[in-house]
Order: C-alpha cells, then structure tokens, then sequence
C-alpha cells in the first residue's frame, strides 16, 4: 500500500499478476493424465517388469516435455520473436511440470515389491497415484492462481472425473 492512498504499490500488483500468470500447472495436470495413460496402456499389452515400466514413464514424460518445450519456441518463432537462450531455458523451466508428474507414479512402481504388490497391483496403485496427482495439480493451480475454494473444488472435481474415466478405460480393455 503506498502511504495514504489505500492503494497497492505498482511493484507488488506486477508481482502479483506474474505469480498468476506462471501459476499454470497445466503440464502437471496433463503429465499426470499422461502417466495414467501409459499405465492403462502397458497394462493392457500383458505384463511389464517394474523396471521397464519405470523407464517408460519417466521417458515418456520426458519426450512429452521435448514436445512441448519445441512447441513453445516454435509458436515464439511464428510469433516473429527470436527464441534466444532465455525464452528458451522458461519454456524448459515452464514446461517441467509434465516430468514431474512422471515422478510418483514410476516411484509408486518402484515402491510396490516392497508393499508386496503383483503386476496388477503396482498397476492400479500406480494409476491411483497418477489420478491423485492429477487432482493435486489441478487444486495447487487453482490455489496459485487466487482461486477460491468453490472454484478449487470444482476443478478437483473435474480432474476426478477425468482420473475416473481413464480408470475406467483400464476397466473397459481389461474385458
């Protein structure tokens, strides 16, 4: 607040508005949906070591982040703006997230020997873990963004279902 004026430094509002503005957790969510995706997909085709599962979520979201880091610096290019190191090591930085939601479902897999889990087991644990991580990216983008407590309710709900319809994809091929 500047002094006596009952209003917000410009600093602080231009702070404000680029915390929300790179409030999009949009890889984490998509990466989540990803993995979850993998999952379903490997289970389907028979029975995957635990290792070879590891590899393939982690390489997928890693090639998926390739993906979208080019996609970022060629839109920049289209958009006439050279793409020098700096927009290119943010869109690196901006589109992490996606390998991050790798992260616990391969570690879900890796876990599972040690919880005594079969193939079928480290599945569906792994594809809860992506589900909730899905969900769990989806409330932290809400709340980042300044989202009230409705609206990240109503996005928890939405990335639930969505969770809930891969799962049942994994339902529908397994039959």
């Amino acid at each position: 607040m500047t002094a006596g004026t009952g209003h917000r430094a410009p600093g602080r509002a231009a702070r404000t508005a680029e915390r929300r503005a790179h409030a999009d957790y949009t890889g984490g969510v998509y990466g989540s949906m990803l993995a979850a995706s993998v999952i379903v997909g490997a289970g389907t085709l028979g029975s995957f070591p635990r290792l070879e599962m590891v590899l393939l979520l982690l390489l997928t979201g890693g090639v998926f982040w390739i993906a979208h880091v080019h996609a970022q610096l060629f839109g920049a290019r289209l958009a006439q703006r050279r793409p020098d190191r700096h927009v290119a090591l943010r869109a690196c930085r901006e589109e992490w997230t996606i390998v991050k939601a790798a992260v616990p479902p391969a570690v879900a897999v890796a876990v599972s020997p040690v919880l005594g889990l079969g193939v079928q087991g480290t599945q569906w644990f792994a594809l809860s873990v992506a589900v909730a991580g899905q969900v769990g990216w989806s409330v932290a983008a809400a709340r980042r963004a300044g989202a009230g407590r409705r609206l990240m309710a109503l996005s928890a709900a939405v990335n639930l279902v969505l969770g809930l319809v891969i799962l049942s994809c994994k339902l529908w091929l397994k039959h």
